[in-house]
């Protein structure tokens, strides 16, 4: 008896599991918060950490080139990241001087700037310039951004005053101010035994500047034309390839499926970015956009009720479909900004099956994912400012297009 009853108990919660409406299964699924399954992941070096400076577009291309060395078959290394942000330092003053200091001064920088220091200056390993010579074992940009920028302001201010030409000392005081924070540049060194300069250690890596090209997808420039995209970051006024948003994505894809990493700047200021999740999201607000199971889950919800349930991150919600239109207003309005850099190295699902892409982030090995994030397609399609490619990762007629 205890058994048949024991077989009628299990019968019945069976049914009952089989018997639940879709709705309440996808919330049961809600309930167990972001699972992803990794689907492709190319090869990377360790998550670094900028810490407290706003050189994310050095750290995040160097990884990205780092992981392009690994995938050309050369050895592990971690590139200095200080010694990119020293040479475009002294390039912005120099901008920065000659514009009357009408010029973005800041800590900001391109994903471009990597590329064409190395092609000018050439490269080092961390060892040999980790540009810490201001007492922290990790960047602390704080004090030094304050003394740059109030130095060439002095500069500025004192010769509109007199009205004399810029006096011959002032590059020698700002280098000066280089060398006290991140040390003085090495013209040689050694590296695993060997002694290098730094255009012949670049030499001696698996990477041609000339491979990268830089990608958007704005609609206030002619499409498979370049462009200078108008952000301050932008300080060189370096020009991007402007793709449709599709043929942009379809890059994306197509570089990662073929082992390819990718560099993204893209906009972390929006709600649906969260820090503690390790989880970039576009909810969907508009439920007339819903089906029909999850339009009848959000419609018995207040505003109120809604907006917290899509931001608190505890498991998959409905997505906004992205649009060449909504791209273009949100960066009209100041809405998509240039915030951060990263790289975007796997293709990934959650458990009701909506991509994701894994990215490789600076922010230190931090939880949940140790330093790696997961944005979905929507956000990345909706917050793209731009993406760095080698363009053999390129699907070839989407090459063909902009003449490479």
């Amino acid at each position: 008896m205890k058994k048949a009853f024991t077989l009628l108990s299990a019968l019945c919660v069976a049914f009952a599991a089989s018997a639940q409406s879709p709705a309440a299964q996808t919330d049961d699924r809600q309930a167990e918060g972001y699972r992803f399954t990794d689907h492709k992941v190319v090869a990377t070096t360790p998550v670094k950490n900028q810490h407290r400076s706003g050189t994310c577009w050095s750290f995040s291309t160097l990884s990205y080139l780092e992981s392009e060395i690994l995938r050309a078959g050369g050895a592990p290394v971690h590139l200095s990241e200080m010694w990119i942000a020293r040479h475009s330092y002294m390039e912005k003053a120099e901008k920065y001087i000659r514009l009357h200091g009408c010029l973005n001064f800041g800590e900001g920088g391109a994903l471009h700037d990597v590329t064409e220091t190395i092609k000018r200056y050439g490269i080092v390993p961390f060892e040999a310039y980790p540009g810490l010579e201001y007492g922290t074992d990790k960047p602390d940009f704080r004090e030094f951004s304050t003394v740059t920028k109030g130095y060439l302001d002095a500069v500025i201010a004192a010769n509109a005053q007199k009205g004399a030409p810029l006096s011959t000392a002032w590059k020698r005081g700002f280098n000066a101010i280089l060398d006290a924070y991140f040390g003085p540049l090495p013209e040689t060194f050694v590296y695993e035994g060997k002694e290098y300069t730094p255009k012949s250690f670049a030499a001696t890596l698996p990477l041609d500047m000339d491979n990268y090209v830089e990608l958007s997808s704005f609609t206030h420039h002619p499409f498979y034309t370049q462009f200078i995209l108008e952000v301050p970051d932008n300080w060189s006024w370096d020009t991007v390839y402007n793709l449709p948003i599709e043929e942009l994505m379809q890059t994306v894809d197509y570089a990662l499926e073929n082992d390819y990493p990718v560099a993204w700047s893209t906009d972390v200021s929006e709600r649906g970015f969260s820090r503690t999740k390790g989880l970039g999201i576009v909810p969907e607000e508009n439920i007339d956009h819903m089906g029909g199971t999850e339009s009848a889950r959000w419609g018995g919800l207040t505003e109120a009720e809604k907006q917290a349930a899509l931001y608190k991150f505890d498991g998959p919600v409905p997505e906004k479909k992205i649009t060449q239109q909504m791209r273009q207003e949100a960066f009209d309005n100041y809405e998509t900004t240039d915030d951060h850099g990263m790289v975007l190295i796997g293709i990934a699902t959650d458990q009701l099956g909506n991509e994701y892409y894994k990215v490789q982030n600076s922010w230190d090995t931090v939880p949940p994912y140790e330093g790696f994030w997961y944005f979905s397609r929507p956000f990345v399609e909706y917050k793209t400012l731009t993406v760095m490619v080698n363009k053999n990762a390129m699907p070839k007629e989407i090459r063909k297009k902009l003449g490479l």
